[in-house]
């Protein structure tokens, strides 16, 4: 165990590792005693209290907890606020960067500390490379939504992390840039998953379901029903972070959407 750092300013390598804690750690786990920033803090030679004062410090820039009058501490620095737009201006480089910072200390490779298969990669050279960055920036957009959402579909309720899905609004291979932003995502269970992906539900800019006029003028039977027609005009179960982007549910409204 090294030393603890007193009064040492934070470097960017462990700023990014913070900031990759704040995406993945539900909101109210953000507290010193939670063993995953334990563990974290005395691998940074830090202490628990000072690693989980840095994730409240993210949270002062989050527009959903100010929303929520949350104001996260007062104390957070520059550094800290350019560590956090580093992120949000370039999700699929900086998520990849923290999960190799991440692994590091960890003391593992990226691939295993992503929980990658090693079966599911190629055995070398670039193209392992490439699918290791995106399996593990997929790892990543995984983790950040279904934490954002507790864990839970934000229709249903639905509780059961093997059926749940971080879904897309706007799909991987459509928007390099939003591709790995939590924003771009929706925590589904796998009915929904589906069904939003091929167009037969929507959000309004309310956040509310719309579901596909193609489904309601067609004969349909009770399960399509309860799963499907029954959430008509339901509200979502909001993010405690990354709320959808407005803007990409626009896109998925005019291009995905069965309107007919």
């Amino acid at each position: 165990m090294t030393s603890m750092a007193k009064g040492r300013t934070w470097t960017r390598d462990e700023l990014i590792v913070a900031m990759n804690l704040y995406c993945k750690l539900p909101f109210g786990q953000l507290h010193h005693r939670n063993p995953v920033i334990i563990a974290m803090a005395e691998k940074l030679g830090r202490t628990p209290s000072s690693v989980s004062m840095k994730l409240c410090n993210f949270a002062s820039f989050d527009p959903v907890q100010q929303a929520r009058g949350i104001s996260g501490l007062s104390g957070a620095s520059a550094a800290d606020r350019t560590v956090w737009e580093e992120f949000h201006k370039n999700w699929e480089r900086l998520a990849f960067e923290s999960e190799q910072r991440l692994a590091a200390l960890e003391g593992k490779p990226v691939e295993v500390e992503a929980q990658i298969p090693e079966e599911e990669l190629p055995r070398e050279g670039l193209e392992r490379e490439r699918v290791v960055r995106q399996r593990v920036n997929q790892y990543f957009f995984r983790v950040a939504v279904l934490a954002a959402y507790g864990s839970r579909c934000c229709i249903t309720g639905l509780a059961v992390p093997d059926l749940l899905i971080a879904s897309h609004i706007v799909p991987w291979a459509k928007d390099l840039a939003n591709r790995v932003n939590p924003r771009n995502g929706l925590c589904l269970n796998a009915l929904h998953d589906c069904a939003f992906d091929r167009g037969f539900i929507t959000l309004s800019p309310k956040l509310k379901v719309e579901v596909s006029p193609s489904l309601k003028a067609a004969p349909v039977g009770p399960a399509t029903k309860r799963f499907l027609l029954d959430y008509q005009d339901a509200a979502i179960r909001l993010p405690e972070r990354f709320l959808p982007d407005a803007n990409l549910l626009d896109w998925h409204r005019r291009n995905v959407f069965r309107h007919a």
